[in-house]
């Protein structure tokens, strides 16, 4: 694996496709996704004071898609948006600060805060994400959640081997990339990135940085899936 693996490898431009999200170009000007974490709420009411006909105010600073559905059970907090196509379901909750791209599914006693979920993102059963950023087509297995605070409540790092880069942050959760698959009952613990394509086995406790296109079956055993084109 190539030396400086943060530095090269989870950055925005690696780990996402800008075109699936509505917040693309708040993503300038920024390197590392975590760096976003802090906008968010900026963010969202930034977008919404500009959001057409299309979207349905339902209550102050948060806006609905008209062709998004949300049952009557689910809550919606403070500064959210709810992109077309999507499904926030039964009894989901959603805290606030949050962006739910094009198609994403928020599902049955779901919770969300302070994160953007790209376009086709689905966090369906028993998930908790906070302080995240999930790419295109991600997908949390039932059960897995994003840890975003450490037990000795200390600054959040993010880490690859011996490599460390700090984020000036107690909060921080998981940085997922397009197309990851987490398996059931996962936890991403504070601070873990993965790369693009990579696979998760069920029952993980994941630390750190996951390499696009691998299969993470323990921190001991990570393999390549495919090579890149």
């Amino acid at each position: 694996m190539c030396q400086n693996f943060i530095e090269n490898e989870c950055t925005i431009s690696k780990l996402y496709d800008l075109n699936e999200t509505i917040a693309a170009g708040y993503f300038e000007g920024h390197v590392y996704p975590w760096e976003m974490l802090s906008e968010i709420e900026k963010i969202i009411l930034d977008i919404g004071s500009v959001l057409g006909n299309d979207y349905v105010k339902v209550k102050e600073n948060v806006w609905v898609h008209k062709e998004a559905k949300v049952a009557p059970t689910a809550f919606l907090g403070d500064n959210v948006i709810v992109c077309k196509g999507a499904e926030v379901r039964h009894c989901a909750f959603v805290r606030g600060n949050a962006i739910i791209g094009e198609g994403a599914v928020v599902g049955n006693s779901t919770e969300l805060k302070n994160v953007i979920l790209f376009n086709k993102v689905q966090v369906p059963h028993y998930n908790y994400v906070g302080d995240s950023i999930l790419g295109y087509k991600a997908h949390m297995g039932a059960g897995s959640i994003t840890s975003n605070v450490k037990s000795d409540k200390k600054l959040v790092a993010i880490k690859y081997g011996d490599e460390l880069v700090e984020t000036g942050r107690k909060k921080v959760g998981a940085f997922i990339g397009d197309n990851v698959e987490v398996g059931c009952q996962s936890v991403l613990n504070p601070g873990t990135v993965i790369g693009r394509f990579s696979n998760i086995y069920p029952l993980s406790s994941v630390r750190g940085c996951v390499p696009a296109n691998s299969i993470y079956k323990c921190k001991t055993e990570v393999v390549t899936k495919f090579e890149e084109e």
